[in-house]
């Protein structure tokens, strides 16, 4: 049993060992048969090369049909005789791989083939010696390798001829993307050589603008047909580049809904695209330079071009949008801070505000300056949502203290504006306490709106100089004054006349505050050169340079700014209010905007300088202008006392005709004679008892016909309420403040209740009195936001409000208006909540009563509530 189980063990290890030489046999024989073939394939893949190389030369394109059909046929003999050489090719025997792989593996005594053999003759002492044998063969077997095939082409090919056609087609590969080179579709296409249509190479692309940021898109140089349209932003670019071919080769653009348009060189353009141009055009037709076209698509059609057809959809770039975020005011140095808010859908590349002079001038005025520049500040390059806030002294300019109208632009990259609803204002100029430095910018303002009235400014001039002892008394001003005369007299252009006009302003500056106003224009310079080196990218050292000309700018600014405050005794009361703003903090500021400079943050130190120059801009100048002040919340505040007569007066006129119509009504009534719709006037519930008693009233012994001429006489009461009015608007236009539509529609309410009233007709006139009063309450919370804003202290600061003028929230005097409140401690202030709040209720009861329908108990009630009995 021993035996037995080893011999069916070494029969199992001999099954193994088979099945392992059968797979090693089958890859042996494949390698031999590749060793075998590729000798035989070589020639074809060269012919294969060559007739590539020839194609993509241009070969077939450039030879005559004959020779084009001669070339294929003797390519196609070749072709057929190569391949006929495959047909010898055998697969190898297993003799041949057995001898193959003992020779790669270096085996010996035929230990592959020796498996397989038998003993011719012999007996068991010969069969045990035999396959021990076989063992001792298979274990040098082991792991058999066939490796690579080895065809051994350099046998072939001992010259190394094929390496000839290789090199061919490498290099015409790489001339295949060249002007002139072939397709291979021209091995198939005969070609007629026709001299009238030379060889023309078209290049197409679509290159969108810059600040898209999009990819160009390439039309030409490839064969994939795409017929879907192609979505490209408007204003995209299209650019042919034709090569070779007539001259006149057909290149058009039909936009949607017109007619097709033929694109032609450009004759005037970038100059470099002239010179290609002009060469093309003076070019014979058998030159190869190439013509380039462009055209800006900016509706949506479809490009001709070479007999193929693209549609492209356009991609709309909207219109920047920008806004007005409150309205323009007045800073404490009467600097102009505009806020606004911006938007477009591809950024925004500059915004500025167009100021132009609401009364237009002379037909032949001729300013010596052109309009303000006042460029927005925007917190970013390029931002597609801005909002911000730009301070900018105009002071200087001579529009300065005129009424204005500011538009706000805004403009994209692609050249498109964007512009605001316009607001008007005066223009703020600076306040001179001085009056003769008042008197020399008078001067300068009058010639340098309109040279024309340059002897007009003289004549000022003159008329100051009259008694120089009393007007001049600085000797010094005297002489500049009369130099500056001089300077008028002999001015004989524009630039002289300009000359004159910049050294009368400094002479008034130099009057009004010496020092301070020439320190803060050197601070405004250096400010300005440091933001528009910002703006430009300027390198490092620039930078640093202006930086350093902004620090001592503001060193001096400062410096006269203190000394002007402590001479005019402010300092201490500034100190007590918080309002001084220290040395350390400036420096701290421009030590962070440099930093941003040199880091890269061009765009963050930008929007740091002029955060700067807004706190600057609302510095107070150093000079007591509570007085001025004053006089403005003066002024402000008796047009406020003005409406509130007028609102008061309306209401006790209001109060008249409703009693008189009432009466009117009664005595109709009781005589028989109702007016249309008295029956549902009267019929209320809740009227029955509770009239008045005769004698109470003096309507009471009037007759209907006094009554009558009674509501006629109110009608001259009502047209000077009306007049009133008109002069409060006039009045409100010339403190550069707006009268809004409210008193508009009052004036109308007006209007038309004195027509009523000039009937005898009650009803109307009560209903249009008391829409009256709601518009003037409406353009009164108008006029106030307004005034507000014009405040240079801001909202609440020297603002007139209507419960200041001796009134509570509902609009009743107080008895002790007089003497002015008397708040103690337990008393508390109403809030503008309870404010708002007194006055919904004061409408509602103004509302009730102009209605005519409430029951006379209620009416006497709402009436004791306004205080009318």
């Amino acid at each position: 049993m021993h035996e037995d189980a080893n011999y069916a063990s070494g029969r199992e290890h001999g099954d193994n060992l088979a099945a392992r030489l059968n797979r090693k046999r089958v890859l042996a024989r494949a390698v031999l048969f590749t060793e075998s073939i590729l000798p035989k394939l070589l020639p074809l893949i060269l012919l294969v090369a060559s007739l590539l190389a020839l194609t993509w030369f241009g070969y077939f394109r450039h030879a005559p049909a004959w020779l084009h059909v001669a070339t294929l046929a003797a390519f196609g003999i070749g072709l057929v005789l190569l391949v006929a050489r495959l047909r010898h090719s055998v697969w190898p025997q297993v003799d041949r791989a057995d001898r193959m792989l003992e020779e790669r593996n270096d085996l010996v005594h035929q230990a592959i083939r020796v498996q397989a053999d038998r003993p011719v003759r012999g007996g068991p002492v010969a069969d045990a010696l035999w396959r021990e044998h076989q063992a001792r063969m298979a274990r040098m077997i082991g792991a058999l390798q066939t490796g690579f095939p080895r065809p051994d082409i350099a046998r072939h090919d001992r010259y190394g001829l094929r390496a000839i056609p290789m090199l061919l087609l490498a290099v015409a590969f790489a001339f295949s993307y060249s002007n002139r080179a072939g397709l291979l579709s021209d091995i198939v296409t005969v070609r007629q050589p026709s001299a009238d249509k030379p060889d023309i190479r078209i290049d197409a692309w679509v290159t969108p603008p810059a600040h898209t940021g999009r990819a160009p898109i390439f039309l030409t140089g490839t064969t994939e047909v795409n017929n879907d349209p192609q979505r490209i932003p408007q204003f995209s670019e299209l650019t042919v580049r034709i090569t070779g071919g007539s001259g006149d080769d057909s290149v058009s653009y039909k936009p949607e809904g017109e007619e097709a348009v033929a694109i032609r060189p450009k004759e005037a353009g970038q100059p470099s695209d002239k010179v290609a141009t002009d060469a093309i055009q003076e070019a014979p037709p058998e030159t190869s330079l190439p013509k380039t076209l462009h055209f800006k698509i900016v509706k949506d059609g479809t490009l001709t071009l070479d007999g193929r057809q693209w549609t492209f959809n356009i991609i709309p770039d909207r219109v920047p949008e920008i806004a007005f975020n409150g309205l323009p005011r007045k800073t404490a140095a009467s600097a102009l801070e505009v806020s606004f808010i911006a938007k477009d859908d591809y950024g925004i590349q500059d915004a500025h505000a167009e100021i132009i002079p609401v009364e237009p001038p002379a037909k032949d005025a001729r300013p010596l300056y052109p309009l303000p520049d006042y460029r927005l500040d925007l917190p970013r390059r390029n931002a597609r949502d801005a909002k911000g806030t730009t301070s900018r002294n105009l002071t200087e300019h001579p529009l300065a203290g005129k009424r204005v109208r500011i538009t706000l632009v805004a403009r994209d990259a692609a050249g498109q504006e964007g512009r605001s609803q316009p607001q008007e204002m005066i223009l703020p100029a600076k306040v001179f306490f001085e009056p003769l430095a008042a008197a020399v910018a008078e001067q300068r303002q009058t010639f340098a709106l309109d040279a024309n009235q340059l002897p007009r400014a003289i004549t000022l001039s003159e008329a100051l100089m009259l008694r120089p002892e009393e007007t001049i008394p600085n000797l010094t001003h005297f002489l500049l004054i009369k130099s500056a005369q001089e300077r008028m007299k002999l001015a004989r252009n524009d630039d002289q006349l300009r000359e004159t006009a910049d050294y009368l302003w400094e002479i008034a500056l130099g009057i009004e505050d010496g020092n301070l106003s020439l320190a803060d224009r050197r601070l405004r310079e250096a400010q300005q050169a440091l933001s528009d080196a910002l703006e430009r990218n300027a390198p490092d050292e620039e930078i640093a340079k202006l930086m350093q000309e902004l620090r001592e700018a503001m060193q001096a600014y400062m410096q006269e700014l203190a000394r002007q405050a402590e001479k005019n005794g402010q300092m201490q009361q500034h100190a007590q209010q918080g309002q001084i703003l220290r040395q350390q903090d400036l420096e701290r500021m421009m030590d962070q905007i440099e930093n941003l400079a040199r880091s890269g943050a061009k765009d963050q130190a930008r929007q740091l300088l002029a955060e700067m120059q807004r706190m600057l801009n609302n510095l107070q100048a150093g000079r007591p202008q509570q007085q001025q002040q004053g006089q403005q919340s003066d002024a402000m505040r008796q047009q406020m006392d003005k409406l509130g007569r007028l609102m008061q007066d309306q209401q006790k006129l209001m109060d008249q005709t409703f009693n008189f119509d009432q009466a009117l009504q009664e005595r109709l009534q009781q005589f028989g004679e109702p007016l249309p719709g008295e029956d549902e006037l009267f019929d209320q519930p809740g009227d029955q008892g509770n009239e008045q008693q005769p004698g109470n009233s003096p309507t009471d012994k009037m007759t209907a016909e006094e009554l009558r001429q009674a509501l006629k006489d109110l009608k001259a009461e009502q047209d000077a309420l009306g007049k009133q009015l008109g002069e409060l608007q006039k009045s409100l236009k010339e403190m550069g403040i707006d009268p809004g539509k409210g008193f508009g529609e009052a004036g109308r309410e007006m209007k038309g209740a004195s027509e009523s009233l000039g009937k005898g007709e009650g009803e109307p006139a009560v209903g249009s009195q008391g829409r009256a009063l709601e518009a003037l309450r409406q353009g009164a919370q108008d006029m106030m936001s307004q005034m507000q804003a014009m405040s240079p202290g801001g909202p609440g600061e020297g603002q007139p409000q209507m419960n200041q003028a001796g009134r509570d929230p509902l609009g009743r005097e107080r008895p002790d208006s007089a003497q002015g409140p008397d708040y103690d401690g337990r008393t508390r202030v109403p809030e503008e909540i309870d404010i708002q709040r007194a006055r919904e209720i004061l409408d509602e009861i103004r509302r009730r009563l102009g209605t005519g329908n409430a029951p006379v108990m209620e009416r006497n009630y709402l009436e004791r509530l306004l205080g009318i009995n």
